[in-house]
């Protein structure tokens, strides 16, 4: 079977992908990524075909109205002038995006098409190969409605009927999006909005979530499942003598990190962190990784260790508990480890897996990275460290997605 996954986004987007793509390539299919350009040496290092795709959206991104929209420190004007900066750019983007991957897949005649939200096109091309797609999405409440929250656009539970409103909007929105970029190719230019409505909620979907965190609702049809994140297989990474030795003289140690995150105040985020750690004698470990976090000019050195980029499957298993942006990958390695959670979020669905990490009890609210300073994080770090009960309730959550037979259901799913 010829497979073609195609993912926009950023790095949070394309490794789900990425891993399933191995996944099915290790099953004898051939396997083929369509991902922006900047993500060509990640897949071609796994030994997979990469067709690359424009690279202005991430640049768009990474640009500074791109750090305003998502979340970055501005005013209302500035803000403003930002989402409108990025709807005008966005658009002249997306219409590139969607010619190139029509081309790929007209030239490609894959068997599947693996597809996120983001990439658009595939709904399109679903009008005339429905049995041919399948929408992947790691972050939940999208399109279908959920009775205990609303879509992921509106980030919050409202109740039943509202709930169900906040759903009928964003779609409507997404096929509106969908229709607009379908007038570039023109044998979909006389589909409707109806029919795209009923293609959307017809189309076979997976929500790449762990059941344990979110169990997928009973009243959903039989197209949708809830089949566990995709974790890449790695192997067992041994950890450096300094952090061996480390662990050994501290029994409870925190792990800090911010992923790929950034942010503006990235010193004195840093030092509010280790002031606390030092004030209240908390080993921990921090992750500078993309520099969201930064190595201090001083500390204590017997009570922090900094670090850059650690594999997380060889530290997690040691640390009491985690600090972090609230990446769906890093919330769920936590979680499969035991590791109770503390998110600060810096950007869009990061915001619910802080409110998914509160409500399992596996962890303090979190704070906006934006609003983070002493009065508010002193009380949540001291919570996360001295509370017991969320490390108990993480391990309990931790044996049930062991359970789960996650590779095997979503294997399934993408071959019938």
């Amino acid at each position: 079977m010829r497979v073609l996954l195609i993912s926009v986004g950023t790095r949070g987007d394309i490794e789900p992908f990425l891993t399933i793509a191995e996944m099915l390539r290790q099953k004898g299919h051939n396997t083929i990524c369509c991902f922006p350009e900047q993500f060509r040496e990640m897949v071609t290092k796994s030994d997979i075909e990469f067709l690359g795709l424009n690279s202005k959206f991430l640049e768009l991104l990474d640009s500074r109205a791109g750090k305003i929209a998502m979340g970055g420190k501005a005013s209302i004007l500035e803000k403003t002038k930002a989402y409108y900066h990025l709807y005008k750019k966005s658009s002249i983007i997306n219409k590139t995006l969607i010619k190139q991957q029509h081309k790929f897949i007209q030239e490609i005649n894959p068997d599947k098409v693996i597809y996120n939200i983001k990439s658009i096109y595939p709904l399109a091309w679903s009008v005339e190969n429905m049995q041919k797609t399948i929408l992947v999405s790691p972050i939940p409440y999208l399109i279908h409605y959920t009775k205990n929250h609303g879509h992921i656009g509106f980030n919050r539970n409202y109740g039943l009927f509202f709930n169900r409103i906040t759903y009928t909007l964003a779609n409507f929105a997404f096929i509106r999006n969908v229709k607009s970029v379908m007038n570039e190719i023109p044998r979909y230019r006389d589909v409707g909005h109806r029919q795209l409505k009923k293609i959307l909620s017809s189309t076979p979907m997976l929500f790449t979530v762990a059941p344990a965190i979110i169990p997928r609702p009973d009243y959903w049809k039989e197209n949708v499942q809830v089949v566990g994140y995709p974790e890449k297989p790695q192997k067992q990474s041994k950890l450096p003598y300094d952090l061996e030795t480390f662990f050994a003289k501290h029994k409870k140690v925190l792990f800090i990190t911010f992923g790929s995150m950034v942010n503006e105040a990235p010193e004195e985020k840093t030092r509010l962190i280790v002031n606390l750690l030092e004030d209240y004698h908390i080993p921990a470990i921090i992750n500078t990784a993309s520099n969201g976090l930064i190595e201090t000019e001083s500390y204590n050195p017997e009570l922090i260790k900094f670090v850059h980029g650690i594999p997380y499957n060889a530290v997690f298993p040691k640390v009491h508990a985690v600090v972090h942006h609230g990446g769906a990958g890093t919330t769920h390695l936590g979680l499969k480890h035991g590791c109770s959670s503390l998110i600060i979020p810096h950007i869009i669905d990061q915001f619910l897996w802080q409110n998914i990490i509160y409500n399992l009890g596996v962890g303090p609210k979190g704070i906006a990275i934006k609003k983070m300073n002493r009065q508010n994080l002193e009380p949540r770090l001291l919570d996360l460290f001295q509370n017991n009960v969320y490390k108990e309730r993480a391990k309990q959550v931790s044996e049930e997605m062991m359970e789960e037979r996650n590779s095997d259901s979503l294997y399934k799913f993408i071959v019938n």
